[in-house]
């Protein structure tokens, strides 16, 4: 019986009052696609808005094999064009749900009730749940049906502190992943500044950044049983 995972896209495509674009960061959605492909999962997208997502890195995908079959995958592509928004989906649906980066996420993820309890839902039925670079943001206030926090206690990582301040918008995002995941209780882990990392604590899966997409989606498949 095939697997069925859903990758969340953000909505939101403006950088805080910089006047610059964001989104998804287009690699963070095809590396893990790409894992999840190879053993034959079906994959659905989900966005706070619906609709196609504004995408961010699209010039550096084009210098990616992998994202840029990504991009040019004519089922995917449909399917990025016209995401489902999270109410119309439903958690017996998915075995696993990932939280896809970009700066964007900062901003829609953590405070979309919708689309949280819809991970909670996937993950309290025995789902796994992913998230990568800027996409733990959904994590920050992602609760179960207790009351308590998914990364309560658990090993978890995402864009550090440091990261941001390499980035040069520590002002600018709404809060600091690394700092709001540890505030959370999660036993936050960081490897060097982009080195790719990626760590898997049962069924919590949680990449540093771009680099670490790639493990993200291999972990993913290891935590769903595929390999």
């Amino acid at each position: 019986m095939s697997k069925h995972v859903l990758l969340a896209l953000t909505s939101h495509g403006e950088l805080g009052d910089t006047g610059e674009p964001t989104g998804y960061y287009v690699s963070e959605a095809a590396h893990p696609a790409a894992a999840f492909a190879k053993f034959g999962y079906e994959l659905d997208f989900v966005s706070p808005k619906g609709g196609r997502p504004p995408a961010d890195g699209v010039d550096e995908a084009a210098k990616d094999p992998v994202a840029r079959a990504f991009l040019d995958d004519p089922v995917l592509s449909e399917k990025v064009a016209d995401t489902f928004t999270p109410d119309r989906l439903k958690a017996g649906d998915f075995d696993a749900i990932l939280f896809v980066g970009g700066h964007g996420a900062m901003w829609d993820f953590p405070g979309d009730e919708a689309l949280l309890s819809l991970a909670a839902g996937i993950y309290e039925r025995g789902g796994v749940v992913g998230a990568v670079c800027h996409g733990p943001a959904a994590l920050v206030n992602l609760r179960l049906s207790d009351g308590s926090f998914l990364v309560k206690g658990r090993r978890a990582t995402g864009f550090t502190n440091e990261e941001e301040e390499a980035v040069g918008l520590t002002a600018t995002v709404p809060f600091l992943l690394e700092s709001r995941l540890r505030e959370r209780g999660a036993d936050y882990v960081a490897a060097e500044k982009w080195a790719p990392h990626a760590i898997a604590d049962g069924r919590l899966v949680t990449g540093q950044n771009p680099a670490s997409a790639t493990r993200v989606g291999e972990l993913m498949v290891t935590a769903l049983g595929g390999h």
